[in-house]
């Protein structure tokens, strides 16, 4: 049985940073994508970034240049990191972590299985 566990969401400081981390387990095929996803209550789920298991990775426009994807896979599990730079208010929202068994990334929620349950990131002064 596949799970998806994120962490590291919190609350913080504009222009402040914030490291999130999903954690894959049960998952063993060596063809994946992995991406993260953010949500506002009330607006629909936004594609943020994805890297897949070529190590090709696409971010969205709005977060291209301060948010860095990362995947680790050399344990049991695969890992997904989320680095945060330079935040906003409006980066605000649930992040959640998802995967799928296709070797290219993409920020389209329709292609993906396995989903976490979700880390809050507040970005507030």
């Amino acid at each position: 049985q596949v799970q998806v566990v994120e962490s590291g969401g919190d609350s913080v400081q504009p222009g402040g940073s914030l490291s999130l981390s999903c954690v894959v387990s049960g998952y063993t095929s060596g063809t994946y994508g992995l991406a993260w996803f953010r949500q506002v209550l009330g607006k629909a789920r936004e594609g943020v970034a994805s890297i897949a298991s070529t190590g090709t990775i696409i971010y969205s426009p709005s977060v291209r240049g301060r948010f860095t994807i990362s995947k680790d896979n050399a344990g049991m599990a695969l890992t997904l990191t989320l680095q945060m730079n330079d935040l906003k208010p409006e980066d605000t929202a649930m992040y959640y972590c998802a995967v799928r068994n296709l070797e290219w990334p993409s920020l389209l929620e329709a292609y993906y299985e396995y989903w976490g349950q979700g880390t809050q990131v507040t970005v507030s002064s």
